[in-house]
C-alpha cells in the first residue's frame, strides 16, 4: 500500500510539473486527487475560492444550483423531442438576458451574446428570429449568430470564443448526441469556459442523457401559459400570458431530479416560480367564444350520385 501511495504522489507531482511548464492550469483530475482523502472523497477547504454564479431570483432553484447559474463553466440544456425545441431555446435565451442584465447592473461594459447553431439544428427547428428575441428581452444589438455547417466547426468556434472574455454568454446549439461531442470534448469546452470566465450554455436539441462535464443539466419542456391579468386583478379569459417552462434538473447534487415551473417576464427580465395549472384548466375544453368548427354544406355541385339498383350481367357476346 505504501508503494502504491508513493507511486500515486510521484505521478501527481510529474503532472503538476508538466502543467507548470506548459503554463496551464492543473487538470481537474489532479485537483480532485489532491483534494481527496484516502477514501477518494473530496475535502472542502475553508480557503477554497467560491464559484462565480448568477442568482436567477428563484430561491429553490438557486439553492439547488449552489448560488445560481455558473458564470465559469458549462451548463447543459436539452429537450427530448423536436417539438419542444422552442421551449429549450427560450430558456437558454432567458438565461442570456439575465447575463446581459447582470453585467449592466455591475457597471461593466456591455458584451455580446454568441449563439452558435449547427446547420442541422436550424434545419429541424428553425433559426432564432431577431424581432422575437427583442420582444423576449434580449438586446439584439449585442447578439452574434453563427451558423456552422458541421459539428466540428461549431466546436472550433466555441473553443475560440471561450478563449477570450469578449462575450457575456456563449450558446452552443447542436442536434442530438453526435459522436464528435463526447465526454472528452465536453471536458475541453468546460475547461475553456472556466479559464475564459465565460458561461457556456450547451443547447442539445432532441438529445438523450449522456455523460458530460457540465455542472448542471436541465430538461426543458413547454408548460401551459397563464392568462393575462387585467388592471382590476381579474384574468382576461382566453388570453395567452407570459411563457412558462417546466425545468427539470437532471444533473445536480440533489439525490433525485427536481422540477420547477418558471414563468419568464420579458418586461421585468426575470424568472418567477409558478404553480402548475390543473389539467382541466390547461385543457380548457370550452373556449370563451364558441363557434361551429365547420359550417354545414348544402346544394353544392359535384355531389355524389345517389345509389340505385344496378345488376351486372355478363356480356352475351
Amino acid at each position: 500500500m505504501a508503494d502504491t501511495a508513493v507511486q500515486r504522489e510521484t505521478v501527481l507531482s510529474l503532472r503538476e510539473t508538466i502543467a507548470r511548464i506548459e503554463n496551464r492550469r492543473l487538470p481537474g483530475v489532479v485537483r480532485a486527487a489532491k483534494a481527496a482523502d484516502p477514501g477518494g472523497f473530496r475535502q472542502r477547504e475553508e480557503d477554497e475560492p467560491g464559484r462565480k454564479a448568477l442568482a436567477l431570483g428563484v430561491p429553490d432553484l438557486d439553492d439547488l444550483l449552489e448560488g445560481g447559474l455558473p458564470l465559469e463553466g458549462m451548463t447543459e440544456i436539452r429537450n427530448a423531442e423536436t417539438r419542444d425545441a422552442g421551449a429549450a431555446a427560450g430558456f437558454a435565451a432567458a438565461l442570456s438576458v439575465l447575463c446581459q442584465r447582470a453585467r449592466l447592473e455591475k457597471g461593466e461594459p456591455a458584451a455580446p451574446v454568441l449563439w452558435i447553431s449547427q446547420s442541422m439544428a436550424c434545419t429541424e427547428a428553425g433559426m432564432p428570429y431577431g424581432l422575437g428575441l427583442k420582444a423576449f428581452g434580449l438586446d439584439v444589438r449585442g447578439l452574434v449568430f453563427s451558423l456552422p455547417r458541421t459539428i466540428k466547426d461549431a466546436l472550433w468556434i466555441a473553443e475560440a470564443a471561450l478563449s477570450v472574455p469578449s462575450f457575456c454568454a456563449v450558446i452552443l446549439e447542436i442536434r442530438g448526441n453526435p459522436a464528435a461531442l463526447a465526454l472528452s470534448e465536453s471536458r475541453r469546452l468546460h475547461v475553456r469556459s472556466r479559464a475564459g470566465h465565460v458561461p457556456l450554455l450547451l443547447l442539445r436539441q432532441s438529445g438523450h442523457e449522456e455523460a458530460s462535464s457540465a455542472f448542471f443539466r436541465f430538461l426543458v419542456e413547454p408548460a401551459p401559459a397563464r392568462e393575462r391579468p387585467l388592471p382590476d386583478g381579474s384574468m382576461l379569459r382566453g388570453s395567452i400570458g407570459h411563457p412558462v417552462f417546466h425545468v427539470i434538473a437532471e444533473k445536480s447534487r440533489a439525490p433525485a431530479p427536481l422540477g420547477f415551473f418558471l414563468e419568464w417576464n420579458p418586461h421585468d427580465r426575470r424568472l418567477y416560480p409558478v404553480e402548475p395549472l390543473p389539467a382541466a384548466a390547461a385543457a380548457d375544453p370550452e373556449p370563451a367564444h364558441s363557434v361551429a368548427r365547420l359550417s354545414a354544406s348544402s346544394g353544392r355541385s359535384g355531389r355524389a350520385q345517389a345509389l340505385g339498383e344496378l345488376v351486372a350481367f355478363p356480356r352475351a357476346s
